[in-house]
């Protein structure tokens, strides 16, 4: 038996009669015109009545015309007005009914974030009354052609914590990101307009730490897509700044609308983007974590424990969250590899973590000893976030792959493996690098299945040798 969630502001927030509201979206969309461009990844848009934000969310929503029939899937993010949440709750329905009809929700890929986040939890009754979601779904069922929904209620979370989960759900182009949020409350018209101006600017600037708390109700969700905006090199474009005076109400006390459209950059230029700005890290930076990778495996053959990382010292860009990956080698061959998939702790923590889990707690070898400083390669890979890859088969699948340029992780049957870009060196061969893969997550090389799972990363990556004799790097008290 299904589990529909109903309505819970039809009738209140918009029409609750089909046809009278199918022609209050309508009236918005066509108002807000024929837009030109590109269609955007993804959008801010508001949450209030429609007669008072429904013009400020269809300049958004117009823009996804052109879409209508690519978009098959809608991430849908918002605050939680009634109920107190606890990072980000999604819904256990099977549907959500509007009175245009059911969406269905997308509940392989709710199940996967909640398996992968202990962030993301399901709490139907922070849905149940909650309108910062529902009142999108209208102009979503109108603009869009069939789709599939995926509702997340955002509570007490950090913009890492929801930009990681933003991450993991972005897909390609057939997955859209809405973040719902109206912006100041109840100021007097001028007032409002200064507090909605200052929003805008913050929000240009993809900035999450310049929106004051009484700024944007939703400043949760909204500072989780800037964080992932800001990683990945999208740019943003203000639709329309509006406030309730302006559409349908009085002046003296008013709410205030804001619209925006987010752009991903083409293919190559994000991963350039990417690489440029990892790479100037490194260049910058590099020696000094390979120096605390080394230090933390020292340490420990010394009978430390966990390794103690001074961020004070450090220069900002390694106190900034991070993932990584340190590799270890002797003699061409791997002696131990392990790493994070989404940034989590300062990137100078990661790589000393990652290092002496790779030297003692990779479970394909034996705890490293010190005799085998000598000869040991080290080096480290700095990740970008994985994006889930859609795809009809295997075949598609490796079409797809690019490479030396992707770094892959795929999913099935409770499996999970991960394969850097530095791989294709191995395995230049999509099919032979697909297989390995396969046989590392303890799948058979022919497996397949219409549960198959793949993300793709871009990484950049630093070993001891790029930057002199590598052996430097173990005699305590050397510099790289």
């Amino acid at each position: 038996m299904s589990l529909v969630r109903n309505p819970a502001v039809a009738g209140a927030f918009y029409a609750d009669v089909p046809e009278a509201l199918r022609a209050d979206v309508r009236r918005h969309l066509d108002a807000a015109g024929a837009l030109d461009g590109p269609v955007p990844k993804a959008i801010i848009a508001p949450h209030a009545g429609f007669m008072y934000s429904g013009p400020v969310a269809a300049s958004a929503y117009a823009r996804l015309r052109p879409a209508g029939a690519a978009i098959r899937r809608v991430v849908l993010l918002g605050p939680c007005h009634r109920v107190a949440v606890r990072g980000l709750a999604a819904s256990g329905a099977d549907a959500w009914r509007t009175p245009l009809g059911d969406v269905p929700l997308d509940a392989s890929l709710r199940d996967d974030l909640v398996r992968r986040f202990q962030q993301v939890a399901v709490s139907d009754l922070a849905h149940q009354a909650e309108h910062s979601l529902e009142v999108h779904l209208p102009f979503l069922q109108e603009v869009l052609d069939d789709f599939i929904l995926l509702p997340l209620v955002v509570g007490d979370a950090s913009g890492d914590a929801v930009a990681d989960v933003l991450a993991a759900a972005w897909g390609g182009p057939e997955t859209l990101v809405v973040v719902s949020s109206d912006l100041s409350h109840y100021l007097d018209h001028a007032a409002a307009r200064r507090s909605d101006q200052a929003a805008r600017r913050a929000i240009e600037a993809l900035d999450p730490d310049g929106l004051d708390r009484d700024q944007a109700c939703g400043r949760v969700p909204v500072r989780g897509l800037l964080t992932l905006a800001r990683r990945e090199g999208l740019s943003v474009t203000t639709l329309d700044l509006r406030n309730s005076g302006d559409t349908a109400g009085p002046k003296d006390r008013v709410v205030g609308y804001g619209a925006w459209a987010f752009f991903e950059p083409g293919p190559a230029a994000a991963r350039t983007d990417f690489e440029m700005t990892t790479r100037a890290l490194l260049d910058a930076h590099g020696a000094t974590l390979l120096r605390l990778a080394a230090r933390a495996i020292r340490a420990r053959l010394d009978g430390a424990a966990e390794p103690r990382v001074d961020l004070a010292d450090l220069a900002p860009p390694l106190r900034a969250n991070g993932a990584s990956f340190v590799t270890l080698k002797r003699d061409g061959r791997l002696r131990g590899c392990i790493g994070t998939v989404a940034a989590h702790r300062p990137l100078a923590v990661d790589v000393a973590g990652n290092a002496v889990a790779a030297a003692f707690r990779d479970p394909r070898f034996e705890p490293l000893t010190a005799p085998e400083l000598v000869g040991l390669d080290l080096s480290l890979s700095v990740l970008g976030s994985p994006r889930p890859m859609d795809f009809a088969d295997e075949d598609d699948l490796l079409t797809q792959l690019r490479p030396g340029t992707d770094g892959l992780i795929i999913t099935d049957a409770g499996r999970r493996a991960l394969f850097l870009p530095a791989v294709w060196r191995d395995l230049p061969d999509p099919r032979r690098f697909l297989t390995h893969l396969k046989r590392k997550a303890g799948l058979s090389s022919d497996h397949w299945s219409d549960r198959v799972r793949a993300e793709r990363f871009a990484a950049t990556e630093l070993a001891a040798a790029d930057l002199g004799d590598p052996a430097a790097i173990w005699a305590e008290g050397e510099t790289v």
